[in-house]
């Protein structure tokens, strides 16, 4: 992993591997570059196709700065994160994979920055994307710094805290994210570039592909086997990237 400061001093680590057109991949909540990526065989795929693999650790995950303050996260953190990234490396442009938070950060970049030559969503679906309700992130927060996960009734809250635990992730810096993601929504009609949604047929919370590719310009979908957190295990999941950007070439 190696290192480098962002817009805000923050410090955050990445993976940079392989040689070729560069492919940055951006994991999902309370998980890591290598649980989301490598351990799925996506990185090593891509460094198998002859293209540059950049997967960042995001603030608050992994081997990256971990604040508890929600403020840390606010005004699209993580987005110019991404940027100051871009900026770090001088790409001149990049590919863009995201997976469930991932996701959201990519969505939100691609309409504001032009080196995003391309992206894949992967485990968002159904109406997320527009000016529907936004996800309701305080019980997540809550269930988050709750001493006693017994103490969850929100199922949701419930399965974050569990795979929380599971990774061992910094909990406090987890529900600041959350924190600060209150009523934020993103306008996915405003993607412009090459777009390729993945997701589960089981993925409760992420919804059909179909459907939200119906709302973004020009964008094609794959519906994979398993849930929110299996539908990365799938062997088409990897396929699936590697196949798409390679076409960007």
């Amino acid at each position: 992993m190696e290192r480098f400061k962002s817009f805000d001093d923050r410090e955050l680590a990445y993976l940079d591997a392989g040689e070729g057109e560069p492919v940055i991949l951006l994991h999902g909540f309370a998980a890591d570059h290598y649980t989301n990526w490598v351990a799925t065989g996506v990185a090593g795929g891509l460094i198998d196709a002859q293209r540059r693999v950049i997967a960042p650790d995001a603030r608050g995950h992994g081997a990256s700065s971990k604040p508890h303050d929600p403020n840390a996260y606010a005004n699209d953190a993580m987005v110019r994160d991404v940027q100051s990234l871009f900026d770090h490396l001088a790409l001149d442009h990049a590919d863009l994979v995201g997976y469930s938070m991932g996701s959201i950060v990519a969505a939100r970049l691609a309409p504001r920055e032009p080196r995003v030559r391309s992206l894949v969503l992967g485990g968002v679906g159904g109406e997320w994307g527009g000016q529907q309700r936004p996800l309701d992130t305080v019980p997540i927060a809550d269930a988050l710094e709750t001493d006693d996960p017994e103490d969850i009734k929100n199922p949701l809250a419930a399965a974050f805290r569990s795979f929380a635990d599971r990774t061992g992730a910094d909990r406090f810096a987890l529900a600041a994210i959350q924190r600060s993601r209150q009523g934020e929504t993103t306008d996915v009609g405003a993607i412009s570039v090459p777009t390729l949604i993945l997701a589960g047929d089981t993925d409760q919370l992420a919804g059909s592909t179909e459907e939200l590719a119906r709302r973004i310009p020009g964008a094609t979908f794959r519906t994979l086997r398993g849930n929110h957190l299996s539908a990365v295990g799938d062997p088409q999941f990897s396929q699936s990237i590697v196949t798409f950007v390679n076409s960007m070439t």
